[in-house]
């Protein structure tokens, strides 16, 4: 494919070049084509058979695999294979490439041939590159032709600009210009990079009806003293304070600001106008403006003419504030384009035509041309009309200039040079053409919508005043230089919508803080230096070599690659920096964070969601009292304004003072009618007070329901506490009515005498066998005094009731046995006995030796335990 299309541009090329070969070859191009297209289609359509050819070829896995099992199918692919190798080392070798296809090492064969095609692609496509250029006219091998000096405006004629009848339809955009020396080097007055507002160049006011502060009258004046020479450099820097306090509100005020505000529309714009026909733009003349004396003469030339059409063309990608380069000036008889580059300190002489306010200034889009005017040349412009307003107020849908163009006049407006650099000299002829075109057409289309304006306002003026005042707002715009503070890199941070972690937006706060001082110096725009995009992925990734800086960079550029080293050492600062997530979270907030704007009409103390912390003044190292906002003027304490008086910082109190400015503004002489009305207007109640009012017996009532809230629970934690001093006071009773430990041993050996005596009477009752005692039930065992008797009477009952023996079971006869066997000396017998009770009562003997495993308490012998039973468990 690169080797057809390189082939297709060499025969083109060849078709320009030679034209006389051509007539002679016109019957046929090439065996088999008559012409380019012919053999250019033919290409193609091989290129894409042979795509889709090897589309349907088996894919790589089982399938080919199974097909390549096939020795017809192997046999196949490998001389295909070969066949399609050999063209493409013929190709190569055609073109200068290396094309050792076939000599390859098994094992590394397919790399190596990968990158062979590689190379060979990227060589055969720059040729054709080249060669569609110089087909095209542009030829990257001739240099740009340079002035040695400012030279008369003339068309140079090279390759890049011929234009021949067989090459009329060819189109061809001149954006930028290499190698063009900076016209910033011939300035007489060197250009203001530096980090400080904006003050304006005029010294000279024409047309003034409020004069000229004496801050810019004697600028001259004050840089020509000579005794500021010899005074030292912090000497110098404390007298211009000096000299500069007393005029800090005339150096950034408008210098025409009175004159505006008085201005008044022109009566011929009241009225609907005479539409005048523009001149075809063939036989119009433009006159190139390049001397003093030119532009003496143009400016006597406009100062006769009721109207006249403005247009600029600016650049900004070689300059840190951007220069204006080229000024079209466009009257009913004739056009004029100024160069502004090399008239850049003469070209407040225009003032004396921009400021007239007979004078009407046609602009279409003037919200940048009037902060460029301001900047490089300190000019104003008063009386003006923007057709772009007066496009808004028509609704046409579209705005833009050359939408006015096609629908007023029917041109289709060529925009080819729109980004052109304008920094060129000499400017070419096509050029010269689309910078007359701006403005030749502008003061027909100002006459049209002018007429359209007062149609629809139905023969009265209402919306061409519409326009009128828009375009005096405009003009009222004053130019403000960018100033880099700390925190400015975070506008941009929050314009990309990322999220970095301290470490990154550290970076990007040294890269931010760099590119702008870079920019200063060099008086190159921030884009020259390091894009937005390049900035962030640099501050994103946070390579840790040089090399991995310039990879983030494609391309790289110039100044970035001069400054590498500087730039790895700010790397190398921000991935130092700790990785707190706290600071992330904070910046993160901060910057999410929408300001208050001091435009927003309603703004209240308390309302926070369109403000952060850091918008209101910090007065808390003063420690001042705080001024309450008011609702009402007449409410406010004079106390407190004479407290407010004494605070550092400026305290705003938020009031409603509609109705207390009516009533100042009643006058104190008033007709009948007047009267009654104020009477009626008095008997209404404002209602902004009635809801301030019931507000205020809203908050009263509230206020008492909390307080009576607060006191009942107050006195229901004092009964809380005075019921539980009670209880514990029953408490402490109840334990002295307790019996100690020994007190219950000795009942409890009382008690186990008495049951020995009930014992030996009832000698043919069936004695019960002992259960052994745990420790823990022989310890735990305090038992209520009140309950322990009935207890102990149940157990007795239970003792004497004699058991039934079963029919077929003879129990032991221990009538006439010796009861000394239960003097605890014998041993429990191991006969198995179905009337021994499990869980029966236990009788034991002082002294009488423990049977069951384990110690027991040695401090008393308990008779008798009853904690066998759940029914016998002491109540707590």
């Amino acid at each position: 494919m690169a080797a057809s299309s390189s082939s297709a541009a060499t025969a083109k090329q060849s078709d320009h070049s030679s034209p006389s070969e051509e007539t002679e070859e016109e019957s046929e191009f090439c065996p088999g084509f008559k012409d380019v297209d012919a053999f250019v289609k033919h290409g193609l359509g091989a290129v894409v058979s042979a795509t889709k050819a090897s589309a349907a070829l088996p894919a790589a896995g089982d399938e080919f695999d199974l097909y390549r099992s096939f020795p017809a199918f192997q046999q196949y692919c490998s001389s295909q294979g070969d066949r399609l190798l050999h063209c493409m080392t013929q190709i190569m070798q055609h073109h200068g490439c290396r094309s050792h296809m076939r000599d390859r090492n098994r094992l590394t064969g397919l790399e190596d041939r990968f990158d062979l095609v590689v190379d060979s692609n990227d060589a055969i496509l720059e040729k054709v590159g080249i060669l569609l250029d110089e087909a095209s006219g542009v030829s990257r091998t001739q240099q740009p032709v340079m002035p040695a000096g400012y030279q008369p405006p003339k068309i140079v004629v090279s390759s890049w600009n011929r234009r021949g009848g067989e090459r009329r339809d060819e189109t061809f955009h001149l954006l930028h210009a290499k190698n063009i020396q900076r016209p910033q080097l011939k300035f007489k007055e060197k250009v203001d990079n530096s980090n400080t507002p904006f003050v304006s160049k005029i010294f000279i006011k024409p047309n003034a009806v409020k004069p000229l502060p004496s801050y810019f009258a004697n600028k001259h004046i004050r840089k020509e003293r000579p005794e500021d020479l010899d005074v030292p450099a912090a000497l110098a820097d404390f007298i211009h304070q000096q000299r500069t306090q007393e005029h800090v509100d005339d150096m950034f005020s408008h210098p025409y600001q009175y004159e505006l505000d008085h201005l008044v529309m022109p009566e011929s714009l009241k009225c609907k106008p005479d539409v005048q026909m523009y001149k075809p733009l063939a036989e119009s003349t433009c006159q190139f403006i390049y001397t003093l004396d030119d532009l003496v003469a143009l400016n006597e030339k406009l100062a006769k003419v009721s109207e006249f059409a403005v247009d600029l063309e600016h650049h900004s990608y070689r300059s840190f504030l951007g220069i204006t380069c080229l000024m079209q000036i466009s009257t009913r008889e004739e056009d004029f384009i100024i160069d502004t580059l090399e008239l850049r300190s003469e070209m407040y002489i225009l003032n004396e035509t921009f400021t007239d306010p007979a004078i009407v200034k046609v602009f279409h889009g003037a919200d940048s041309d009037i902060e460029w005017l301001q900047k490089d040349f300190g000019l104003y412009v008063v009386s003006m009309f923007d057709t772009h307003h007066a496009a808004r107020c028509l609704n046409l849908g579209r705005n833009s200039l050359d939408h006015l163009l096609k629908v007023y006049c029917s041109v289709n407006s060529d925009k080819r040079y729109q980004l052109a650099d304008w920094r060129i000299r000499p400017l070419p002829d096509q050029m010269l053409k689309y910078a007359q075109a701006d403005t030749h057409y502008l003061l027909y289309v100002y006459d049209r919508v002018r007429a359209d304006l007062y149609d629809m306002g139905n023969g009265q003026p209402t919306l061409i005043q519409q326009v009128w005042d828009k375009s005096r707002d405009l003009s009222l715009k004053k130019y403000v230089k960018p100033i880099f503070t700390e925190d400015s890199y975070m506008e941009l941070y929050r314009k990309q919508k990322k999220s970095f972690n301290t470490q990154q937006l550290a970076a990007f706060r040294l890269l931010y803080a760099w590119r702008d001082k870079l920019g200063r110096e060099e008086d190159e725009s921030t884009g020259y230096i390091l894009p937005n995009h390049m900035m962030m992925k640099i501050a994103e990734e946070l390579p840790k070599e040089p090399q991995g800086i310039i990879a983030c960079c494609n391309p790289t550029p110039p100044l970035v690659r001069q400054q590498i080293n500087e730039l790895h050492q700010l790397i190398k600062q921000a991935r130092e920096t700790p990785l707190l997530k706290a600071e992330v979270l904070a910046e993160k907030r901060k910057s999410m964070t929408p300001k208050r704007k001091p435009q927003t009409i309603l703004f209240g103390p308390h309302d926070t969601s369109r403000s952060s912390e850091s918008d209101f003044l910090d007065l808390s190292s003063f420690e001042t009292p705080t001024k309450p906002g008011v609702l009402f003027s007449e409410e406010e304490d004079e106390s407190v304004n004479q407290e407010g008086k004494s605070l550092h910082g400026l305290i705003a109190s938020a009031k409603i003072s509609l109705f207390a400015e009516e009533a100042a503004a009643a006058p104190a002489h008033l007709t009948v009618a007047q009267q009654k009305a104020h009477s009626i207007m008095e008997s209404f109640e404002n209602p902004f007070r009635m809801i301030h009012n019931r507000w205020k017996l809203q908050s009263i009532a509230q206020q008492q329901k909390e307080a009576q809230e607060k006191q009942q629970a107050k006195e229901q934690a004092k009964k809380a506490q005075e019921e539980r001093k009670k209880a514990k006071l029953s408490y402490q009773e109840s334990l002295q009515n307790v019996h100690t430990v020994r007190q219950q041993v000795a009942e409890a050996k009382q008690a186990g005498q008495k049951r020995e005596r009930a014992a030996s009477d009832a000698g043919e009752e069936s004695i019960k066998p002992k259960m052994k005692v745990s420790k823990t039930e022989s310890e735990t065992s305090v038992a209520d005094q009140s309950t322990k008797p009935a207890q102990k009477k149940k157990k007795q009952k239970k003792a004497q009731e004699p058991e039934v023996p079963e029919q077929d079971f003879k129990p032991f006869d221990y009538s006439q046995s010796n009861f000394k066997m239960f003097d605890g000396k014998s041993k429990e017998s191991s006969q198995f006995d179905p009337n021994r009770q499990a869980h029966g009562p236990k009788q034991k003997k002082k002294g009488q030796k423990k049977n069951a495993v384990g110690g027991r308490s040695m401090s008393y012998v308990p008779a008798k335990s009853d904690r066998g039973f759940r029914h016998n468990w002491p109540k707590r």
